[in-house]
């Protein structure tokens, strides 16, 4: 059984959704996690995750909407993880591509986010685009100046010191569908080189379709491309690789397992 460990199934349409999640059963993926991006979405993503029982559910703001609302309270957040079926804190991170936040109110957020994680005692699912080291920098700093905490590098498309620097603090590191892209062969090789227990897979659906689906909406049941692509660069079977990264998943993210 495959898991996809980031999706946004709030992006479908309501009246589809349920035919997404059909497609993905028969594709062999169990289960899913809907990510929040912003913390007006905890309450639905809650009840949507307690009314499917393959479905989980995160809490928290994204990058690109940090300047919307008040840096939240690390308790404030934690305390939108009491429910059974949220399961993680983010997404949440730095994203100097689009730089839709101002940067200083990016890093007060992902700030705030490691303390709800930390409090929670549930994974900070981070968002990186360009801005590897600044991220680093904040992980390093938050874990020697606050304690330990549990994170996952979703969506990885960065470079290789980052995903290093995550797996050094025990985190995670999440591939989709970019690596099946031909000019990602960085990436690949990063992923050939993360130990084997820190691995996971997912869509970031409906973004970033994995080959062959390449430009057209991605879903949780396309998955399996990027998984199929995953275990050939770690020479495993595709049944091996998901038992591997299904293995992971809980150990990550306790709450499901």
């Amino acid at each position: 059984m495959l898991i996809d460990s980031h999706c946004h199934l709030d992006y479908f349409r309501p009246d589809e959704v349920e035919d997404v999640l059909a497609r993905a059963a028969a594709a062999g993926v169990g289960e899913m996690v809907t990510i929040s991006t912003r913390l007006a979405q905890a309450e639905p993503l809650r009840d949507f995750a307690a009314a499917h029982a393959n479905v989980w559910c995160t809490v928290g703001v994204h990058p690109h909407h940090a300047a919307e609302v008040p840096v939240p309270e690390p308790a404030t957040l934690a305390a939108l993880t009491e429910h059974p079926k949220v399961i993680g804190i983010g997404e949440s991170g730095l994203d100097y591509f689009y730089d839709r936040a101002p940067r200083p109110v990016q890093q007060a957020s992902f700030r705030a986010h490691i303390r709800a994680a930390r409090l929670a005692g549930v994974p900070l699912v981070i968002h990186a685009r360009d801005a590897d080291d600044d991220i680093s920098d904040i992980l390093y700093d938050e874990w020697h100046t606050g304690g330990p905490f549990a994170l996952l590098l979703h969506c990885f498309s960065s470079g290789r010191a980052l995903a290093e620097a995550g797996v050094r603090l025990g985190g995670y590191v999440s591939f989709s569908g970019i690596l099946t892209f031909p000019k990602s062969s960085e990436i690949r090789a990063i992923a050939r080189d993360i130990p084997a227990d820190r691995l996971l897979v997912e869509t970031d659906a409906p973004y970033l379709a994995p080959v062959p689906y390449r430009g057209k909406r991605n879903e949780p049941a396309f998955v399996v491309r990027t998984a199929a692509v995953l275990a050939q660069e770690r020479g495993l079977e595709p049944a091996a690789l998901a038992d591997l990264t299904a293995e992971n998943f809980r150990r990550l993210f306790r709450k499901a397992a």
